[in-house]
């Protein structure tokens, strides 16, 4: 009986389809965007429709623009698979440019249209762009690690020194962000202007400003891809910048420092120094949301200065002005503000937060021969409509709403007449 060998076939079997090309450790996801291309549509949204010029309405790309887009969004990704596995670019022109790779597309027609050199300059300016994200980025391989970043970004953002009005603002937008990474279980996550805006507890105006001045300048997020329609923007939350957070490079909790004045958020006249910044981030994002803490209400002083105290009991305050971040005159201020509401007490030179304080009710414990016509706070609501600042949230969210609904009916109806008869 002949015995017919077919070497090949075992072969096949066991070697890896990228080993010829030196890539063993891609991930499956990596493998099967080479292979078969964008088989979900992931890299398909927002590819063959685009923003206006005012920002507001969405056109439609043509077919062979949008077709163009997808393509290079698809490239891109592949780049930034092959940049994380060590490869090269030569590896990287190799897979696109294979011919029984869907993934590779984009970079083949290219090729054929303009010719091989212009397809390998292509790639060589896909591979630059995507190595400079890999490299700014950091890989996370389970979802403990991601908890440990975002514990990491946490205890950066509580130990930061947020001053001025905008300062504090800016913490505010900064750990709504933080709550939608929490829940997307990363850095990166979806987010709309309208959802920061009603978490942080802030106008879409301020919210904007705060983007443009602080937080995307000093490195503390990174607007990845730019939402429309029903889709929020993509977001990626760093550590910032070291050089950006006007002098608080490598902060500790332990580390005492001082602090220089900032003339351009209304600050202090002359420096003053004190422990380094610590608040308790997730008591304000508790609180930030309600009408008390409106711009015309207690405000983003109160926030701060109940962060500190929850963090560290029986503070000075000479101590809340590095712990908080606030000048002297906005501390005793904003204390004197609270203590007419029972919400913080005092024992001598240091202050405490009263027994319920969180909750928005205060003990009564003040001296109430000061400031005859005030009474403790029965919740956060009381304290709203004591200030006129009681349904604040409510408008700003059926304001929302109703520009969502507006534009949604203005897109539609261009849509509408943009089609053939």
């Amino acid at each position: 009986m002949t015995h017919h060998n077919h070497p090949a076939e075992p072969q096949r079997q066991t070697t890896h389809p990228f080993s010829r090309l030196g890539l063993h450790h891609l991930r499956p996801a990596a493998a099967e965007l080479i292979l078969l291309g964008d088989l979900t549509g992931r890299y398909a949204t927002g590819s063959y429709s685009r923003l206006g010029s005012d920002g507001r309405t969405v056109a439609v790309r043509p077919d062979r623009a949008g077709a163009a887009e997808h393509g290079h969004r698809v490239t891109a990704a592949i780049a930034c698979h092959v940049a994380r596995a060590g490869g090269s670019i030569e590896e990287l022109a190799r897979l696109l440019l294979h011919p029984d790779h869907e993934g590779g597309r984009h970079a083949r027609h290219i090729a054929g249209r303009t010719g091989q050199a212009r397809a390998l300059d292509y790639i060589r300016r896909v591979w630059a762009s995507a190595s400079a994200v890999v490299a700014g980025t950091l890989v996370l391989d389970s979802r403990h690690d991601a908890y440990e970043v975002l514990a990491a970004l946490r205890d950066r953002i509580e130990t930061t020194p947020w001053r001025g009005e905008r300062g504090r603002t800016a913490l505010r937008v900064l750990r709504a962000h933080l709550n939608f990474a929490e829940a997307a279980g990363g850095p990166l996550h979806h987010a709309s202007e309208r959802q920061t805006a009603e978490e942080a507890g802030i106008s879409r105006t301020t919210l904007r400003v705060v983007y443009e001045t602080v937080l995307k300048p000093e490195g503390w997020l990174r607007r990845l891809r730019v939402g429309h329609g029903r889709e929020g923007s993509t977001w990626y939350l760093d550590h910032g910048s070291a050089s950006g957070h006007r002098g608080c490079a490598s902060l500790s909790r332990f580390w005492t420092t001082q602090h220089p004045p900032d003339m351009a958020l209304e600050e202090w006249t002359s420096p003053e120094t004190g422990m380094t910044a610590d608040v308790d981030s997730t008591v304000i994002a508790r609180l930030m949301g309600h009408d008390a803490f409106a711009h015309r209400s207690l405000g983003s002083s109160a926030l701060v200065i109940i962060g500190a105290l929850n963090v560290r009991p029986a503070q000075t305050v000479s101590d809340l002005v590095g712990a908080a971040s606030v000048s002297r005159a906005t501390a005793y201020r904003t204390l004197r503000r609270l203590a007419d509401h029972g919400l913080v007490q005092h024992d001598g030179e240091t202050w405490t937060l009263a027994p319920h304080a969180v909750e928005g009710f205060g003990n009564g414990s003040r001296d109430a021969a000061t400031e005859p016509d005030t009474r403790p706070a029965q919740g956060w609501d009381g304290i709203a409509q004591c200030y006129g600042t009681a349904g604040i949230a409510v408008r700003r969210r059926t304001l929302h709403a109703s520009e969502r609904l507006t534009r949604r009916r203005w897109t539609g109806s261009r849509n509408t007449a943009a089609k053939p008869r």
